[in-house]
């Protein structure tokens, strides 16, 4: 595939052949082959040249994708908002939040700005971060906060008050199932003849096939994803929140009920790759320099905390979840008449809320414990779709 894409420099372009090599090396000691998991595992989260890893600049502007956070300061006021009104409902919940990959720090920077306006800050700001070049840029973003900011290695073994994990499941390494005559195989990662990357399918015998309703009637060619390593997350989140006096996490991602995932016209899954601002499909395309993610199936999500005793509170489109938390309000906060200051807002939150821009592709998950949840919250619910 000849990708008209904007070419990298010397340096970038260095960084992603040292990875290359070290991929190569891992897949010749692997026998000739490995899983497209430890692949993406690898082209994100390597020391020194995974894309989560390097140096240069993942979001907004200057990067290669934007998130919520980066269009408008009103999506991490509203999360304030939300968190500090359950936290004051909520007896059993403590008033300390924690952010798990908190990118640029802009969304922390926001929710901090906004619980110090309404003299809520919380106790503690904890962030599960892996990623030493963010964690180093958030620091920077962070430094009016800084007493009340701690970085963590994991997610604690228990917890109470408020959990936001922006865009974080998108970005687990997946597996890749693909429906061959003879049964599933997984479409793993080799080397062609030169050297370089390509696609191989095996029959492996643990590939997790239970989290694809009817996958037996899916018909030959179908490929999709399966998330053993964001299912095992979802169960040490389900586990943290169930097992602490109460608590409630929310999750902001682009996915679909597993009903929508995994639809016969859905056939060659759901993988994408940003590269300064233009999606595509090649993973193999300079690694390390780009983000590689696939959407996110919901309803395993949701069974995987529930199992290990979290709740379902909420299952929404984005643009539904910010509009119950009162985006709007918010927004009028700032006279229409300064126009200045007000219609980059307003168009900001038209971006977060349209179901042409951001409203319709995210959901929000939000599961929790012995959390006092606002009735208004369940308008145009989907829980029952998961």
């Amino acid at each position: 595939m000849q990708l008209q894409l904007p070419e990298p420099g010397e340096d970038a372009q260095a960084a992603s052949h040292t990875l290359q090599h070290q991929i190569a090396g891992e897949i010749a000691a692997a026998g000739g082959w490995i899983s497209f998991q430890r692949y993406m595992e690898l082209a994100l989260y390597a020391p020194q040249v995974g894309y989560y890893s390097g140096g240069s600049a993942k979001l907004g502007k200057e990067g290669d994708f934007t998130t919520a956070p980066e269009i408008s300061p009103l999506y991490g006021a509203t999360l304030a908002s939300l968190a500090a009104e359950v936290i004051a409902a909520s007896p059993s919940v403590d008033n300390v939040l924690l952010e798990f990959g908190a990118g640029t720090g802009k969304l922390a920077h926001d929710i901090l700005t906004e619980l110090q306006a309404r003299a809520a800050l919380p106790q503690r700001y904890f962030i599960v971060e892996i990623s030493a070049q963010l964690r180093a840029r958030q620091q920077q973003t962070l430094a009016a906060f800084a007493p009340l900011v701690q970085w963590l290695d994991a997610l604690p073994a228990t917890f109470s008050g408020v959990v936001v994990g922006n865009e974080v499941l998108d970005a687990m390494p997946v597996r890749l199932a693909v429906k061959a005559e003879q049964g599933w195989q997984e479409r793993g990662v080799a080397l062609d003849a030169e050297g370089r990357l390509r696609f191989e399918d095996r029959t492996v015998d643990d590939l997790p096939l239970a989290q694809i309703p009817a996958a037996n009637e899916l018909p030959p060619g179908y490929l999709t994803e399966v998330a053993p390593l964001a299912i095992g997350f979802m169960r040490t989140l389900g586990r943290m929140l169930a097992s602490g006096p109460g608590a409630l996490a929310i999750l902001p991602d682009y996915g679909f009920p597993a009903a929508e995932y995994y639809l016969h016209d859905r056939d060659q899954g759901t993988l994408m790759c940003h590269y300064r601002h233009h999606a595509h499909t090649d993973p193999f395309y300079w690694p390390g320099l780009q983000d590689i993610t696939a959407h996110v199936d919901f309803t395993a999500m949701a069974v995987a905390a529930v199992e290990e005793g979290a709740e379902v509170l909420a299952y929404t489109s984005q643009g539904a979840f910010l509009l119950n938390a009162g985006i709007g309000e918010l927004l009028l906060r700032t006279s229409p008449e300064d126009s200045a200051r007000y219609l980059p807002l307003a168009n900001g939150m038209q971006k977060l809320i349209s179901p042409a821009e951001m409203g319709e592709l995210f959901k929000v998950l939000a599961i929790g414990k012995n959390v006092e949840w606002p009735q208004r919250m369940l308008r145009h619910d989907r829980t029952h779709r998961l």
